[in-house]
Protein backbone atom coordinates (compact mmCIF):
# COMPACT_ATOMS: atom_id res chain seq x y z
CA UNK A 1 0.00 0.00 0.00
CA UNK A 2 1.31 3.07 -0.95
CA UNK A 3 0.10 6.38 0.61
CA UNK A 4 1.15 9.64 -0.33
CA UNK A 5 0.27 12.68 1.58
CA UNK A 6 0.12 16.52 -0.12
CA UNK A 7 0.48 19.32 2.24
CA UNK A 8 -0.99 22.37 1.58
CA UNK A 9 -1.19 25.69 3.40
CA UNK A 10 -1.34 24.80 6.85
CA UNK A 11 -1.09 21.16 6.74
CA UNK A 12 -4.16 21.43 5.44
CA UNK A 13 -4.60 18.95 2.12
CA UNK A 14 -4.42 15.05 1.94
CA UNK A 15 -4.52 12.39 -0.86
CA UNK A 16 -4.30 8.61 -0.65
CA UNK A 17 -3.12 6.23 -3.02
CA UNK A 18 -3.91 2.50 -2.58
CA UNK A 19 -2.19 0.13 -4.68
CA UNK A 20 -2.03 0.63 -7.96
CA UNK A 21 -5.31 2.07 -7.98
CA UNK A 22 -6.19 5.90 -8.91
CA UNK A 23 -5.69 8.52 -5.98
CA UNK A 24 -8.57 8.48 -3.92
CA UNK A 25 -8.52 11.87 -2.30
CA UNK A 26 -11.24 14.66 -1.43
CA UNK A 27 -13.24 16.62 -3.82
CA UNK A 28 -10.04 19.57 -3.91
CA UNK A 29 -7.05 19.99 -5.27
CA UNK A 30 -3.39 20.58 -3.45
CA UNK A 31 -4.71 24.22 -2.76
CA UNK A 32 -8.55 23.85 -2.55
CA UNK A 33 -7.39 24.12 1.69
CA UNK A 34 -6.46 28.11 0.76
CA UNK A 35 -9.13 30.89 0.62
CA UNK A 36 -8.22 33.86 -1.52
CA UNK A 37 -8.44 37.27 0.12
CA UNK A 38 -11.75 38.44 -1.44
CA UNK A 39 -13.48 34.93 -0.48
CA UNK A 40 -12.42 36.32 3.02
CA UNK A 41 -13.76 39.70 2.40
CA UNK A 42 -17.19 38.76 0.70
CA UNK A 43 -17.31 36.00 3.86
CA UNK A 44 -16.46 38.79 6.46
CA UNK A 45 -19.11 41.43 4.59
CA UNK A 46 -21.99 38.67 4.75
CA UNK A 47 -21.83 38.56 8.57
CA UNK A 48 -21.85 42.81 8.76
CA UNK A 49 -25.50 43.29 8.85
CA UNK A 50 -26.25 40.69 11.79
CA UNK A 51 -23.57 42.41 13.81
CA UNK A 52 -24.76 46.44 13.04
CA UNK A 53 -28.56 45.03 14.01
CA UNK A 54 -27.54 43.33 16.97
CA UNK A 55 -24.67 46.27 18.31
CA UNK A 56 -27.85 48.80 17.26
CA UNK A 57 -30.22 46.61 19.52
CA UNK A 58 -27.89 45.55 22.62
CA UNK A 59 -27.01 49.66 22.92
CA UNK A 60 -30.38 51.40 21.89
CA UNK A 61 -33.52 49.26 21.88
CA UNK A 62 -33.90 49.35 25.42
CA UNK A 63 -33.68 52.78 25.80
CA UNK A 64 -35.89 53.07 22.86
CA UNK A 65 -38.37 51.16 23.90
CA UNK A 66 -38.63 53.03 27.29
CA UNK A 67 -37.87 56.36 26.67
CA UNK A 68 -39.59 56.74 22.95
CA UNK A 69 -42.01 54.23 23.26
CA UNK A 70 -42.94 54.43 26.73
CA UNK A 71 -43.75 51.06 27.64
CA UNK A 72 -43.16 49.96 31.05
CA UNK A 73 -40.08 48.41 32.24
CA UNK A 74 -42.09 44.85 33.03
CA UNK A 75 -43.13 44.75 29.30
CA UNK A 76 -39.69 45.78 28.38
CA UNK A 77 -38.46 42.52 29.85
CA UNK A 78 -41.15 40.53 28.09
CA UNK A 79 -40.21 41.88 24.54
CA UNK A 80 -36.35 41.27 25.09
CA UNK A 81 -36.57 37.92 27.14
CA UNK A 82 -39.19 36.99 24.08
CA UNK A 83 -37.50 38.07 21.64
CA UNK A 84 -34.34 35.89 22.87
CA UNK A 85 -35.98 32.79 23.52
CA UNK A 86 -37.46 32.82 19.93
CA UNK A 87 -33.96 33.42 18.50
CA UNK A 88 -32.89 30.14 20.51
CA UNK A 89 -35.85 28.14 19.71
CA UNK A 90 -35.26 28.85 15.66
CA UNK A 91 -31.54 27.90 15.78
CA UNK A 92 -32.01 24.04 16.18
CA UNK A 93 -35.24 24.32 14.17
CA UNK A 94 -33.38 25.82 11.55
CA UNK A 95 -30.55 23.14 12.23
CA UNK A 96 -33.09 20.34 11.65
CA UNK A 97 -34.21 21.82 8.51
CA UNK A 98 -31.09 22.49 7.02
CA UNK A 99 -29.35 19.33 7.86
CA UNK A 100 -32.55 17.44 5.81
CA UNK A 101 -32.17 19.80 2.89
CA UNK A 102 -30.69 18.82 0.14
CA UNK A 103 -27.62 20.27 -1.67
CA UNK A 104 -28.22 23.05 -4.31
CA UNK A 105 -26.10 24.32 -7.10
CA UNK A 106 -25.59 27.30 -4.24
CA UNK A 107 -25.04 24.91 -2.04
CA UNK A 108 -26.82 23.96 1.25
CA UNK A 109 -26.48 26.73 3.25
CA UNK A 110 -26.76 29.82 0.98
CA UNK A 111 -29.99 29.38 -0.03
CA UNK A 112 -31.35 29.70 3.47
CA UNK A 113 -29.01 32.93 4.07
CA UNK A 114 -31.04 34.29 0.84
CA UNK A 115 -34.09 33.14 1.45
CA UNK A 116 -33.87 34.79 4.94
CA UNK A 117 -32.84 38.67 3.72
CA UNK A 118 -36.03 40.48 2.97
CA UNK A 119 -38.09 38.97 5.32
CA UNK A 120 -35.28 40.16 8.43
CA UNK A 121 -34.54 42.93 6.91
CA UNK A 122 -38.61 44.03 7.03
CA UNK A 123 -38.88 42.84 10.56
CA UNK A 124 -35.80 45.38 11.83
CA UNK A 125 -37.11 47.91 10.16
CA UNK A 126 -40.35 47.65 12.19
CA UNK A 127 -38.91 47.02 15.44
CA UNK A 128 -38.13 50.59 15.60
CA UNK A 129 -41.71 51.67 13.95
CA UNK A 130 -43.63 53.43 16.54
CA UNK A 131 -47.24 52.34 15.79
CA UNK A 132 -49.95 54.58 15.87
CA UNK A 133 -51.90 52.60 18.82
CA UNK A 134 -50.48 52.75 22.24
CA UNK A 135 -51.86 49.98 24.64
CA UNK A 136 -50.80 47.06 21.92
CA UNK A 137 -47.16 48.57 22.38
CA UNK A 138 -46.06 45.81 24.07
CA UNK A 139 -47.00 43.37 21.63
CA UNK A 140 -46.24 45.07 19.02
CA UNK A 141 -42.18 44.77 19.61
CA UNK A 142 -42.48 41.64 21.26
CA UNK A 143 -43.47 40.17 17.95
CA UNK A 144 -41.18 41.66 15.04
CA UNK A 145 -38.21 40.93 17.79
CA UNK A 146 -39.07 37.62 17.99
CA UNK A 147 -39.33 37.61 14.50
CA UNK A 148 -35.76 39.34 14.00
CA UNK A 149 -34.30 36.87 16.18
CA UNK A 150 -35.63 33.98 14.67
CA UNK A 151 -34.65 35.12 11.39
CA UNK A 152 -30.86 36.29 12.69
CA UNK A 153 -30.00 32.66 12.84
CA UNK A 154 -27.47 29.52 12.09
CA UNK A 155 -26.80 29.24 8.36
CA UNK A 156 -24.22 32.30 8.05
CA UNK A 157 -22.15 30.94 10.97
CA UNK A 158 -22.21 27.56 10.00
CA UNK A 159 -20.80 28.26 7.10
CA UNK A 160 -17.21 28.42 8.23
CA UNK A 161 -17.21 24.85 8.03
CA UNK A 162 -18.34 24.78 4.38
CA UNK A 163 -15.23 27.06 3.39
CA UNK A 164 -12.40 24.61 3.27
CA UNK A 165 -11.42 21.84 5.78
CA UNK A 166 -7.68 23.45 6.83
CA UNK A 167 -8.09 24.86 10.53
CA UNK A 168 -5.29 27.33 10.30
CA UNK A 169 -7.37 29.16 6.80
CA UNK A 170 -11.17 28.46 9.01
CA UNK A 171 -9.39 30.87 11.81
CA UNK A 172 -8.16 32.97 9.13
CA UNK A 173 -11.82 33.56 7.47
CA UNK A 174 -12.85 33.82 11.25
CA UNK A 175 -10.73 36.41 12.16
CA UNK A 176 -11.55 38.68 8.72
CA UNK A 177 -15.61 37.99 9.64
CA UNK A 178 -14.92 39.42 12.74
CA UNK A 179 -13.01 42.59 12.06
CA UNK A 180 -15.41 43.07 9.20
CA UNK A 181 -18.38 42.59 11.48
CA UNK A 182 -16.80 45.04 13.73
CA UNK A 183 -16.27 47.46 11.01
CA UNK A 184 -19.56 47.34 9.98
CA UNK A 185 -20.93 47.26 13.76
CA UNK A 186 -19.10 50.88 13.89
CA UNK A 187 -20.12 52.41 10.54
CA UNK A 188 -23.48 51.28 11.71
CA UNK A 189 -23.54 52.23 15.17
CA UNK A 190 -22.02 55.82 14.73
CA UNK A 191 -25.15 55.97 11.36
CA UNK A 192 -27.62 54.79 14.55
CA UNK A 193 -26.43 57.10 17.27
CA UNK A 194 -25.73 60.13 15.24
CA UNK A 195 -29.45 60.14 13.96
CA UNK A 196 -31.04 59.05 16.99
CA UNK A 197 -28.81 61.36 19.46
CA UNK A 198 -31.15 63.82 18.43
CA UNK A 199 -33.83 62.51 20.19
CA UNK A 200 -32.76 62.37 23.53
CA UNK A 201 -30.99 65.87 24.16
CA UNK A 202 -31.26 65.97 27.91
CA UNK A 203 -33.32 68.43 29.38
CA UNK A 204 -32.17 69.75 33.51
CA UNK A 205 -34.21 68.68 36.38
CA UNK A 206 -35.09 71.94 37.92
CA UNK A 207 -35.16 71.53 41.72
CA UNK A 208 -38.39 73.22 42.34
CA UNK A 209 -40.42 71.03 39.63
CA UNK A 210 -42.70 68.74 41.05
CA UNK A 211 -41.88 65.37 41.19
CA UNK A 212 -43.28 63.01 37.99
CA UNK A 213 -41.76 62.03 34.51
CA UNK A 214 -40.35 65.16 33.49
CA UNK A 215 -39.22 63.70 29.85
CA UNK A 216 -35.97 63.80 27.69
CA UNK A 217 -37.23 62.47 24.46
CA UNK A 218 -37.42 65.91 22.85
CA UNK A 219 -40.53 65.12 21.03
CA UNK A 220 -42.28 62.11 20.33
CA UNK A 221 -43.04 62.25 16.48
CA UNK A 222 -39.65 63.96 15.59
CA UNK A 223 -37.72 60.98 18.07
CA UNK A 224 -40.03 58.15 15.79
CA UNK A 225 -38.20 59.48 12.43
CA UNK A 226 -35.09 59.75 13.67
CA UNK A 227 -34.94 56.17 14.68
CA UNK A 228 -37.08 54.78 11.39
CA UNK A 229 -34.65 56.54 9.25
CA UNK A 230 -31.74 54.43 11.51
CA UNK A 231 -33.53 51.64 10.70
CA UNK A 232 -33.81 51.58 7.23
CA UNK A 233 -30.44 52.70 6.34
CA UNK A 234 -29.25 49.20 8.75
CA UNK A 235 -31.95 47.08 6.92
CA UNK A 236 -30.36 48.53 3.68
CA UNK A 237 -27.03 46.83 4.20
CA UNK A 238 -29.02 42.99 4.64
CA UNK A 239 -29.78 42.64 0.78
CA UNK A 240 -26.35 43.97 -0.29
CA UNK A 241 -24.26 42.16 1.82
CA UNK A 242 -25.71 38.82 1.25
CA UNK A 243 -25.38 39.46 -2.56
CA UNK A 244 -21.81 40.33 -2.27
CA UNK A 245 -21.68 37.19 -0.22
CA UNK A 246 -23.30 34.91 -2.85
CA UNK A 247 -21.53 36.43 -5.27
CA UNK A 248 -18.12 36.17 -3.35
CA UNK A 249 -18.09 32.73 -1.51
CA UNK A 250 -19.05 29.25 -2.87
CA UNK A 251 -19.77 25.99 -0.43
CA UNK A 252 -17.03 23.22 -0.59
CA UNK A 253 -18.93 19.95 -1.27
CA UNK A 254 -19.13 18.02 1.77
CA UNK A 255 -16.77 15.48 1.81
CA UNK A 256 -18.07 14.25 5.18
CA UNK A 257 -21.59 13.71 3.93
CA UNK A 258 -22.45 9.71 3.15
CA UNK A 259 -22.62 8.81 -0.20
CA UNK A 260 -26.02 7.45 0.30
CA UNK A 261 -27.22 10.81 1.80
CA UNK A 262 -28.62 8.84 4.33
CA UNK A 263 -27.30 10.18 8.44
CA UNK A 264 -28.21 10.32 11.77
CA UNK A 265 -31.16 11.92 12.85
CA UNK A 266 -31.14 15.62 14.06
CA UNK A 267 -32.33 14.37 17.56
CA UNK A 268 -29.55 11.50 17.82
CA UNK A 269 -27.21 13.73 16.19
CA UNK A 270 -28.09 16.31 19.09
CA UNK A 271 -27.55 13.59 21.73
CA UNK A 272 -23.99 13.01 20.27
CA UNK A 273 -23.34 16.52 20.41
CA UNK A 274 -24.30 17.89 23.87
CA UNK A 275 -22.68 14.96 25.32
CA UNK A 276 -19.18 15.51 23.50
CA UNK A 277 -17.06 16.93 26.62
CA UNK A 278 -15.26 19.51 24.80
CA UNK A 279 -18.59 21.10 23.31
CA UNK A 280 -20.37 20.62 26.93
CA UNK A 281 -17.39 22.67 28.50
CA UNK A 282 -17.36 25.43 25.25
CA UNK A 283 -21.29 25.54 25.59
CA UNK A 284 -21.57 26.24 29.57
CA UNK A 285 -18.25 28.77 30.07
CA UNK A 286 -19.56 30.91 26.87
CA UNK A 287 -23.68 30.93 28.07
CA UNK A 288 -22.18 33.10 31.13
CA UNK A 289 -19.48 35.05 29.52
CA UNK A 290 -21.74 35.62 26.43
CA UNK A 291 -24.76 37.09 29.04
CA UNK A 292 -22.52 38.82 30.66
CA UNK A 293 -21.04 41.04 27.82
CA UNK A 294 -24.93 41.47 26.34
CA UNK A 295 -25.80 42.70 29.99
CA UNK A 296 -22.84 44.78 29.97
CA UNK A 297 -23.92 46.88 26.77
CA UNK A 298 -27.30 46.84 27.50
CA UNK A 299 -27.14 48.81 30.05
CA UNK A 300 -24.46 50.98 29.76
CA UNK A 301 -26.14 53.65 27.50
CA UNK A 302 -28.95 53.46 30.20
CA UNK A 303 -26.06 54.20 32.66
CA UNK A 304 -24.71 56.92 31.02
CA UNK A 305 -28.25 58.30 30.63
CA UNK A 306 -30.15 57.77 33.88
CA UNK A 307 -27.30 57.06 36.48
CA UNK A 308 -24.69 59.21 35.91
CA UNK A 309 -24.05 62.96 34.20
CA UNK A 310 -22.92 61.44 31.01
CA UNK A 311 -25.69 62.25 28.41
CA UNK A 312 -23.77 64.30 25.95
CA UNK A 313 -21.01 61.25 26.22
CA UNK A 314 -23.32 58.24 25.52
CA UNK A 315 -22.47 58.16 21.49
CA UNK A 316 -18.48 58.81 22.02
CA UNK A 317 -18.68 55.66 24.52
CA UNK A 318 -19.91 53.31 22.57
CA UNK A 319 -18.02 54.58 19.11
CA UNK A 320 -14.75 54.59 21.75
CA UNK A 321 -15.98 50.39 22.54
CA UNK A 322 -16.54 49.91 18.74
CA UNK A 323 -13.04 51.36 17.50
CA UNK A 324 -11.50 49.67 20.01
CA UNK A 325 -12.99 46.31 19.01
CA UNK A 326 -12.55 46.63 15.42
CA UNK A 327 -8.49 47.74 16.36
CA UNK A 328 -8.00 44.80 18.58
CA UNK A 329 -9.50 42.04 16.58
CA UNK A 330 -6.46 41.59 14.28
CA UNK A 331 -3.86 41.70 17.30
CA UNK A 332 -6.35 39.08 19.36
CA UNK A 333 -6.32 36.97 15.91
CA UNK A 334 -2.08 37.29 16.34
CA UNK A 335 -1.94 36.26 20.32
CA UNK A 336 -4.69 33.06 19.29
CA UNK A 337 -1.93 32.56 16.94
CA UNK A 338 0.88 32.62 18.96
CA UNK A 339 -0.07 31.70 22.87
CA UNK A 340 -3.13 29.93 21.68
CA UNK A 341 -6.39 29.87 22.72
CA UNK A 342 -7.03 29.32 26.09
CA UNK A 343 -4.26 32.10 26.91
CA UNK A 344 -6.64 34.12 24.62
CA UNK A 345 -9.41 33.78 26.97
CA UNK A 346 -7.85 35.68 29.58
CA UNK A 347 -8.02 39.14 27.39
CA UNK A 348 -11.99 38.95 28.27
CA UNK A 349 -12.11 39.11 32.20
CA UNK A 350 -9.78 42.63 31.45
CA UNK A 351 -13.24 44.54 31.37
CA UNK A 352 -14.24 43.37 34.61
CA UNK A 353 -12.01 45.85 37.40
CA UNK A 354 -12.84 49.09 34.88
CA UNK A 355 -16.59 47.87 34.82
CA UNK A 356 -16.24 48.23 38.82
CA UNK A 357 -14.83 51.38 38.41
CA UNK A 358 -17.18 52.84 36.22
CA UNK A 359 -20.06 51.94 38.85
CA UNK A 360 -17.59 53.94 41.36
CA UNK A 361 -16.58 56.66 39.69
CA UNK A 362 -18.88 57.38 36.87
CA UNK A 363 -17.04 60.04 35.33
CA UNK A 364 -16.18 60.76 31.56
CA UNK A 365 -12.73 60.53 31.88
CA UNK A 366 -13.21 57.06 33.40
CA UNK A 367 -15.87 56.32 30.42
CA UNK A 368 -13.80 56.19 27.88
CA UNK A 369 -10.82 54.41 29.40
CA UNK A 370 -14.21 51.56 30.36
CA UNK A 371 -15.03 51.96 26.84
CA UNK A 372 -11.87 50.79 25.54
CA UNK A 373 -10.64 48.34 27.51
CA UNK A 374 -14.46 46.94 27.15
CA UNK A 375 -14.24 47.02 23.46
CA UNK A 376 -10.75 45.24 24.07
CA UNK A 377 -12.90 41.84 25.51
CA UNK A 378 -15.90 42.38 23.10
CA UNK A 379 -13.63 41.68 20.48
CA UNK A 380 -11.79 38.33 21.79
CA UNK A 381 -15.28 37.06 23.46
CA UNK A 382 -16.83 37.16 19.90
CA UNK A 383 -13.62 36.15 18.01
CA UNK A 384 -12.69 33.46 20.05
CA UNK A 385 -16.14 30.81 20.99
CA UNK A 386 -16.55 31.06 16.74
CA UNK A 387 -12.41 30.03 16.64
CA UNK A 388 -12.46 27.49 18.68
CA UNK A 389 -15.80 25.71 17.47
CA UNK A 390 -14.18 24.59 14.16
CA UNK A 391 -11.79 22.35 16.64
CA UNK A 392 -14.23 21.15 18.79
CA UNK A 393 -16.28 20.11 15.64
CA UNK A 394 -13.05 18.30 14.40
CA UNK A 395 -12.17 16.82 17.47
CA UNK A 396 -15.82 15.45 17.47
CA UNK A 397 -14.95 13.81 13.59
CA UNK A 398 -11.74 12.15 14.97
CA UNK A 399 -13.60 10.43 17.69
CA UNK A 400 -16.94 9.80 16.12
CA UNK A 401 -16.00 8.93 12.25
CA UNK A 402 -18.69 7.18 11.69
CA UNK A 403 -21.30 9.84 12.61
CA UNK A 404 -19.90 12.48 9.91
CA UNK A 405 -22.11 15.76 8.69
CA UNK A 406 -22.79 16.91 12.31
CA UNK A 407 -21.34 20.93 11.83
CA UNK A 408 -24.76 22.29 11.11
CA UNK A 409 -25.95 20.83 14.77
CA UNK A 410 -23.05 22.23 16.61
CA UNK A 411 -23.57 25.54 15.20
CA UNK A 412 -27.15 26.03 15.91
CA UNK A 413 -27.45 23.93 19.11
CA UNK A 414 -24.44 26.58 20.22
CA UNK A 415 -26.35 29.68 19.29
CA UNK A 416 -29.42 28.31 21.11
CA UNK A 417 -27.68 27.77 24.19
CA UNK A 418 -26.11 31.18 24.31
CA UNK A 419 -29.20 33.21 23.11
CA UNK A 420 -31.06 31.15 25.94
CA UNK A 421 -28.85 32.36 28.66
CA UNK A 422 -28.96 35.86 27.10
CA UNK A 423 -32.70 35.88 27.12
CA UNK A 424 -32.67 34.68 30.77
CA UNK A 425 -29.82 37.43 31.87
CA UNK A 426 -31.65 40.56 29.90
CA UNK A 427 -34.95 39.55 30.81
CA UNK A 428 -34.39 39.17 34.96
CA UNK A 429 -32.07 42.13 35.01
CA UNK A 430 -34.73 44.50 33.05
CA UNK A 431 -37.47 43.31 35.32
CA UNK A 432 -34.92 44.56 38.34
CA UNK A 433 -35.29 48.00 36.72
CA UNK A 434 -39.17 47.22 37.05
CA UNK A 435 -39.03 46.06 40.67
CA UNK A 436 -36.50 49.35 41.14
CA UNK A 437 -39.12 51.76 40.03
CA UNK A 438 -38.13 52.88 36.54
CA UNK A 439 -40.28 55.18 35.45
CA UNK A 440 -40.21 55.55 31.48
CA UNK A 441 -39.51 58.84 30.03
CA UNK A 442 -39.08 60.25 33.62
CA UNK A 443 -35.94 63.28 33.75
CA UNK A 444 -34.81 62.25 36.80
CA UNK A 445 -35.03 58.06 38.10
CA UNK A 446 -34.86 57.13 42.22
CA UNK A 447 -31.99 56.14 43.82
CA UNK A 448 -32.94 52.90 43.89
CA UNK A 449 -32.99 52.49 40.30
CA UNK A 450 -29.17 54.25 39.63
CA UNK A 451 -28.02 51.38 42.11
CA UNK A 452 -29.67 49.33 40.25
CA UNK A 453 -27.90 50.36 37.01
CA UNK A 454 -24.62 49.96 38.13
CA UNK A 455 -25.26 46.55 39.80
CA UNK A 456 -26.13 45.56 36.39
CA UNK A 457 -22.78 47.27 34.99
CA UNK A 458 -20.49 46.00 37.63
CA UNK A 459 -20.90 43.30 39.79
CA UNK A 460 -23.30 41.15 37.40
CA UNK A 461 -20.91 40.63 34.38
CA UNK A 462 -17.94 40.69 36.75
CA UNK A 463 -19.40 37.28 38.65
CA UNK A 464 -20.72 36.12 34.93
CA UNK A 465 -17.21 36.41 32.92
CA UNK A 466 -15.22 34.99 36.15
CA UNK A 467 -17.53 32.06 36.21
CA UNK A 468 -17.30 31.05 32.58
CA UNK A 469 -13.19 31.57 32.49
CA UNK A 470 -13.18 29.27 35.19
CA UNK A 471 -15.19 26.42 33.28
CA UNK A 472 -13.26 27.09 29.80
CA UNK A 473 -10.18 26.42 31.55
CA UNK A 474 -11.01 23.36 33.24
CA UNK A 475 -9.73 20.35 31.27
CA UNK A 476 -7.01 20.06 28.39
CA UNK A 477 -7.64 21.52 24.44
CA UNK A 478 -9.73 20.00 21.65
CA UNK A 479 -7.44 18.11 19.15
CA UNK A 480 -7.72 19.19 16.21
CA UNK A 481 -6.92 17.64 12.85
CA UNK A 482 -3.34 19.78 12.31
CA UNK A 483 -2.13 18.73 15.42
CA UNK A 484 -2.11 15.44 14.89
CA UNK A 485 -1.18 14.39 10.87
CA UNK A 486 -1.32 10.65 11.12
CA UNK A 487 -4.65 10.40 12.28
CA UNK A 488 -5.90 12.84 9.93
CA UNK A 489 -4.64 10.86 7.52
CA UNK A 490 -6.77 8.46 8.99
CA UNK A 491 -9.70 10.12 9.00
CA UNK A 492 -9.16 11.57 5.01
CA UNK A 493 -8.73 7.85 4.15
CA UNK A 494 -11.99 6.29 5.66
CA UNK A 495 -14.09 9.30 4.26
CA UNK A 496 -12.42 8.71 0.45
CA UNK A 497 -13.36 4.99 1.37
CA UNK A 498 -17.02 5.99 2.45
CA UNK A 499 -16.87 7.84 -0.49
CA UNK A 500 -15.56 5.56 -2.79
Amino acid sequence: MLVEAQEGAGNCCVSVQVGGLAPVSPPQDSRAGQLSFCTKVCYGIGGMPNQVASSATAFYLQLFLLDVAQIPAAQVSLVLFGGKVSGAAADPVAGFFINRSSRTGSGRLMPWVLGCTPFIAVAYFLLWFLPPFSSLRGLWYTAFYCVFQALATVPYAALTMRLTPCPRERDSATAYRMTMEMAGTLLGAAVHGLLVSGAHRPHPCEDAAPPGPQTRVRDSADATRLYSIAAAVVAMMYPVCSGLLCLGVKERPDSSAPASGQGLSFLAGLGLTVRHPPYLKLVISFLFISAAIQVEQSYLVLFCTHASRLHDHVQGVVLTILVSAVLSTPLWEWVLQRFGKKTSAFGICVMVPFAILLAAVPTAPVAYVVAFVSGLSIAVSLLLPWSMLPDVVDDFQLQHQHSPGLETIFYSSYVFFTKLSGAGALGISTLSLEFAGYEAGACKQAEQVVVTLKVLIGAVPTCMILTGLCILMAGPAPKVPSQDPSRRLSLQRRTSYSLA
